[in-house]
């Protein structure tokens, strides 16, 4: 059950009404929102494939400074250098799907992830929310990202 707090707080946080939250799956510190859980498809029909969604402004922020930096394409030539690289990303990828699925199975979405996966390192801001909602070890990508980034979950800036 999300609360309506937390749904404000996401709104104020996005600059826009929240959408499809089924769950916060990781918060700040402080007890903030930090990334929610989105339902497959909005109320009004539309596939939304983005399952964890990154909502605190300082840490998306932080992240588009990195993916500025050039650190995607970092990312990119170190796993195309690596086999055990490209097969953990691969599972990541594999593992966002079940979960999506597990919520709704949506056709238009079929083998569709987050962030590039499994084959390019695209949108930080995806991997990183896996990674905060999953927990260490998941996404390689969303790891290396948020060990590069000049942000940490542990320092609260949501003021």
């Amino acid at each position: 059950m999300v609360l309506a707090k937390d749904v404000e707080e996401v709104s104020r946080q996005l600059g826009r009404p929240a959408r499809g939250i089924t769950e916060i799956v990781s918060r700040c510190v402080c007890g903030r929102p930090l990334v929610v859980r989105t339902t497959p498809r909005l109320d009004d029909g539309t596939p939304f494939p983005t399952l964890y969604y990154l909502t605190q402004p300082a840490a998306t922020a932080a992240i588009s400074t990195l993916e500025a930096s050039g650190f995607m394409a970092e990312l990119q030539e170190q796993m195309a250098a690596s086999s055990e690289l490209q097969a953990h990303y691969l599972a990541a990828h594999k593992s966002y799907l079940a979960e999506r699925d597990q919520l709704e199975v949506v056709e238009e979405l079929a083998n569709f992830s987050a962030g590039g996966m499994p084959e390019r390192v695209k949108c930080l801001h995806a991997l990183v929310a896996h990674s905060l909602a999953k927990g260490p070890g998941i996404n390689p990508m969303g790891d290396a990202a948020l060990e590069a980034l000049d942000w940490s979950p542990q320092v609260c800036k949501c003021s």
